[in-house]
């Protein structure tokens, strides 16, 4: 596995996680609306 690979592979599972922490603070400001 090169840098590159290594790289590229972080950078989506960084994505990744950014994505369902937004989703996740996204629902709970839907659950405290209620």
């Amino acid at each position: 596995m090169s840098v590159s690979d290594a790289l590229q592979l972080m950078l989506m599972f960084g994505t990744f996680i950014v994505a369902l922490l937004t989703l996740v603070v996204e629902l709970i400001k839907n659950q405290q609306k209620k």
